[in-house]
């Protein structure tokens, strides 16, 4: 019989992804508030606007892989579960390249190791 530890881990992170994905997306409009007076090139500004709301969708996309593992984990292998912890593992990188040790960056972190050791107990 198989263990739920790894599913419970691998729903945890869902839920703490999409909380992460969904307060990200509702920072989006102080944000763009912010790009707004900057007085930036209007490339840069979008560019911005864009990836800000490209990393909630991303965030949204890993969650929903992350829960739909947690329900039926036969429907993905040890190494692709591996392979999308790397996503908020290498965003939390550049977290803490850009932004510092900003606490998004740990509960990315977080996230891809739960979800990596969960990878090795499927």
């Amino acid at each position: 019989m198989q263990s739920r530890a790894p599913r419970l881990v691998l729903a945890f992170c869902s839920l703490l992804l999409a909380f992460g994905a969904f307060a990200h997306a509702k920072a989006f409009r102080g944000a763009a508030s912010v790009i707004r007076t900057a007085q930036l090139p209007s490339i840069y500004g979008s560019d911005f606007k864009a990836l800000w709301l490209s990393d909630s969708t991303t965030l949204l996309t890993v969650a929903a892989l992350f829960a739909a593992v947690a329900l039926r984990p036969s429907i993905a292998s040890r190494t692709l579960v591996f392979m999308i912890a790397l996503i908020p593992a290498a965003t939390a990188i550049f977290i803490y390249i850009f932004v510092g040790a900003f606490y998004a960056g740990h509960l990315l972190l977080g996230t891809a190791v739960a979800a990596v050791l969960a990878s090795f107990r499927l």
